[in-house]
């Protein structure tokens, strides 16, 4: 009897799959058997990506792609349609943050670069919104397919400094739940619209924020470790089972859902 989380042969599409989390998703996804389309906006990282993927198998193919280029993405739609006959999955793991978007210890909340702050909310909404509206145009044809959206922990929780990335990714959540129902109605219950709110990951970006040279915990590291019930940050490969679970058909009654992977921080209290 074939598995409910079986992925094998799927085609699976990942925005800002140069990156660490969906990169280390897309290896996963392609070890499970899926057939993996690493996209990203640099053509060098989209080479050194694939690379890697093909060290686990043939399955993937790779295209530039910038998230917030019309011409681009449908390029790489085309592409996928031309090459792989059919789409299956499409993971929005583009995103990523701006000094300038933020709000410092030591800042005001007007000191805020608008500028910044419009780039953040392009990247992270636009980023995902955009490509999702090109690409889901295979699962109307189809009649099936999935999509899964990056949110945060930002996003339900007021977490002081990244004003711009908190209210991209709250829109994120209500694009989900927006384009689940939307989907659903129209194309049927064989296309589900989900995402994922990580918790606190170290990462290249936030390393320095959270760790000190030492590996001890900063200030705001360890206010996070206060807050988590699990009392650590999330390892990377702890997204990924999240994410298979949503692409598969064990979650074929799921859609509109964004799911904390966070060692219990949006449960806690702090007391």
């Amino acid at each position: 009897m074939k598995s409910l989380f079986d992925v094998q042969d799927k085609v699976i599409a990942i925005t800002g799959a140069t990156g660490v989390l969906a990169g280390g998703t897309a290896r996963y996804l392609q070890e499970q058997g899926a057939y993996v389309i690493y996209l990203g906006r640099s053509q060098d990282k989209v080479d050194a990506a694939l690379d890697a993927g093909r060290r686990i198998s043939d399955h993937c193919c790779g295209y530039t792609c910038d998230v917030l280029d019309q011409a681009s993405i449908d390029r790489a739609f085309e592409s996928i349609l031309t090459d792989r006959g059919r789409l299956d999955v499409l993971l929005n793991g583009a995103g990523g943050n701006m000094p300038g978007a933020t709000v410092g210890p030591d800042q005001d909340v007007f000191d805020v670069d608008m500028k910044d702050y419009a780039k953040v909310l392009d990247l992270n909404l636009k980023g995902s919104v955009m490509p999702t509206m090109t690409f889901a145009k295979a699962f109307k044809a189809q009649g099936s397919g999935c999509v899964v959206n990056f949110s945060s922990m930002s996003s339900p929780l007021a977490i002081t400094q990244v004003l711009g990335y908190s209210n991209a990714k709250a829109a994120i959540d209500n694009f989900t739940r927006w384009m689940a129902v939307e989907c659903a109605l129209k194309y049927g219950d064989q296309v589900r619209v989900n995402a994922i709110a990580p918790g606190f990951f170290i990462s290249n970006q936030n390393r320095a924020l959270l760790l000190q040279e030492d590996g001890a915990y900063t200030e705001r590291g360890q206010q996070v470790i206060d807050h988590t019930p699990f009392r650590r940050f999330g390892e990377q490969h702890e997204v990924y089972g999240t994410i298979h679970f949503l692409i598969s058909d064990a979650a074929s009654f799921v859609t509109g859902a964004v799911v904390p992977v966070d060692g219990g921080f949006s449960t806690f209290s702090g007391v």
